[in-house]
């Protein structure tokens, strides 16, 4: 792995994320979120808005049981 490769922040349906190299195509189930560059720049930057790693879907049960 080299430090000029290029990253970029994925997102799945239930609002999970991860890297994936630019260069490669997305996985099913899977799409760009936006923020490109390094490995660690990605990671960093999913270490910043990932705040709630509950699936979306159990976040939406779970606010629907307290409604």
């Amino acid at each position: 792995m080299s430090d000029s490769e290029e990253y970029q922040v994925v997102l799945n349906d239930e609002e999970q994320y991860s890297i994936w190299r630019a260069d490669r195509p997305l996985p099913a189930g899977w799409h760009a979120e936006g923020t490109t560059g390094s490995r660690q720049k990605c990671l960093d930057h999913i270490g910043r808005v990932w705040t709630d790693m509950r699936p979306l879907s159990l976040r939406r049960h779970l606010a629907s049981a307290d409604a």
